[in-house]
């Protein structure tokens, strides 16, 4: 998952297919055959916006669990890029959210705390853990070993 950032705004995909259909996330995507996370995101991040990046941060991860078919473990970078124009992208719309706007957006539940911990510069290693049917039961951020709140808004 890459966090595109231009100053105070997130460029960010509202996904027209599931997972996460109809929600703004990060571009980002699975990990191809010899590919390692980082490698990953740079591929993603060039198919799905255009954008080829010279250069990633290293934010965090987040591993999401439940006792059903949805387990995740992402790896999440930062990039700041200059502003343009969103380009079009096969997985949705691509829009510039300023960061003061974003608790209003639909979203998943957990990105919120990714959000903040990436404007604080803060890394992060979150835990997240759902029901089976997928409503986020509880968050932890693993390195300082707190409960953090999520979004519900969904």
């Amino acid at each position: 998952m890459v966090v595109l950032r231009a100053e105070d705004h997130l460029l960010l995909l509202r996904r027209a297919k599931p997972p996460n259909q109809g929600l703004y996330v990060p571009v980002g995507g699975k990990v191809d055959p010899y590919e390692d996370p980082y490698q990953t995101a740079l591929r993603e991040t060039l198919e799905e916006t255009g954008i080829q990046l010279q250069q990633l941060h290293y934010a965090g991860s987040l591993v999401e669990t439940s006792p059903v078919d949805y387990n995740w473990w992402c790896s999440i970078y930062v990039a700041d890029i200059p502003w343009q124009a969103p380009p079009l992208c096969d997985e949705g719309t691509l829009t510039w959210i300023p960061f003061d706007q974003l608790s209003k957006l639909p979203t998943p539940p957990t990105d919120w705390q990714i959000y903040q911990y990436i404007s604080r510069r803060q890394p992060f290693a979150m835990r997240a853990i759902y029901d089976a049917d997928l409503h986020l039961l509880e968050m932890v951020e693993e390195l300082e070993g707190i409960q953090v709140a999520f979004n519900i808004q969904l």
